[in-house]
């Protein structure tokens, strides 16, 4: 890889990164000072900012024509997201998983995975289909905020500034300022880190997708599989770091909401934009088809069982997660090289592995009903 090319890349990424920073943290207190509950901002604000990257490269990609990488950004960013994130983020520490997300935001999730695939099956996410999904976006953000609204209430404390608000369990949240209290954040302000946040963004998107293309080419592998993999990644990191953060402070409503509503946001809006901004549309490849859309959608179902057992994602079902995206990309690289123990390899996953996860995750889904069940009869 060319030194210049290497650079692009380097300081693309940092810009994206700090770019993603500047947008989540002016209008997360934004959205926090309207009275949106924490649940709610990790799936729309902190979700929609920290998929902004995915959004930049996306449409720019597919504005410029290069259709695969921008299809395959959202692919392996949705992937990413839930596999290596969720995986690594669960390693960390047991995340707990709000029963919102298991009766509403996780089959939303799982339902317009399956629509992109159903969407796709012409060969191609055209104009028509984009205006479609991004229609999707802006009515289950009106939705969520709907919701959220009610359920979060205005508290007077005793001593306590009037503008603080406070969420139904009485957690505080932000001051009325748009800031936590004390320290002066003003509405001014938060609106300036979101312009140079934006602007931060592109410039890097830019320079991201400039360098991506090169070394897709220099190295004879496929603009979608660079996009399912180097920049998937790489405009996850803000997935990443917001969620493992959220983590370690106990903030785990966030890191999981952040996960799934980054996932719902690729696919409604980065999609759907990508396929209205795309001169021809977003043409769709046989092997996402067969591959890696599908991937994509058993991923998105296997959050449903392992986030009703028990509502929350224990070490080993993070492991389990990571674990597999190590498989997906290790099958990417293989079938890119065309490396003779792909066979073997895809034999492996698809006769064992995949079977023994299914029964794991069944047992532990019985299980679960069982004991609910138990528990309802033991209190009428």
């Amino acid at each position: 890889m060319a030194l210049g090319t290497l650079l692009l890349f380097v300081v693309g990424g940092l810009l994206l990164i700090g770019g993603a920073e500047l947008l989540v943290r002016g209008a997360s207190r934004l959205a926090m000072a309207a009275g949106i509950s924490p649940l709610v901002v990790g799936l729309t604000v902190v979700a929609f900012g920290t998929s902004s990257p995915e959004m930049a490269v996306t449409v720019g990609s597919a504005y410029a024509g290069e259709a695969d990488l921008a299809l395959g950004n959202v692919v392996g960013s949705n992937i990413f997201n839930v596999l290596f994130i969720l995986g690594v983020s669960a390693l960390i520490a047991p995340l707990v998983v709000a029963r919102q997300l298991v009766r509403l935001d996780v089959p939303v999730m799982i339902g317009i995975s399956m629509l992109a695939l159903l969407l796709a099956l012409d060969g191609r996410v055209g104009r028509l289909d984009g205006l479609l999904l991004f229609s999707g976006i802006v009515v289950y953000t009106v939705l969520l905020i709907r919701r959220s609204r009610k359920e979060v209430s205005v508290a007077a404390v005793p001593g306590e500034d009037p503008g603080t608000l406070r969420d139904g369990n009485g957690g505080e949240t932000l001051d009325s300022a748009g800031g936590h209290p004390g320290t002066g954040s003003s509405p001014g302000r938060n609106i300036l880190f979101i312009a140079v946040g934006l602007a931060l963004l592109v410039l890097g998107a830019r320079w991201f997708v400039e360098a991506a293309i090169t070394t897709a080419t220099a190295l004879g592998v496929s603009e979608l599989v660079i996009g399912l993999t180097i920049v998937a990644a790489g405009t996850s990191l803000p997935e990443v770091a917001t969620s493992i953060l959220a983590t370690i402070r106990g903030e785990r409503d966030i890191a999981v909401g952040n996960v799934v509503g980054s996932n719902i946001f690729n696919i409604l809006a980065v999609l759907g934009l990508g396929g209205l901004v795309a001169p021809e549309g977003i043409p769709v490849s046989p092997g996402a088809l067969s591959f890696d859309l599908p991937v994509m959608i058993a991923v998105a179902v296997a959050t449903l069982p392992i986030f009703f057992t028990g509502y929350t994602i224990a070490r080993w079902e993070g492991l389990v997660f990571l674990g597999y995206y190590v498989a997906y990309t290790l099958y990417l690289v293989l079938q890119s090289a065309e490396h003779h123990l792909l066979g073997e390899f895809g034999t492996a996953i698809t006769w064992f592995v995949l079977p023994l996860t299914m029964l794991t995750l069944a047992v532990g889904l019985l299980r679960a009903l069982r004991s609910r069940e138990g528990a309802e009869g033991t209190n009428p």
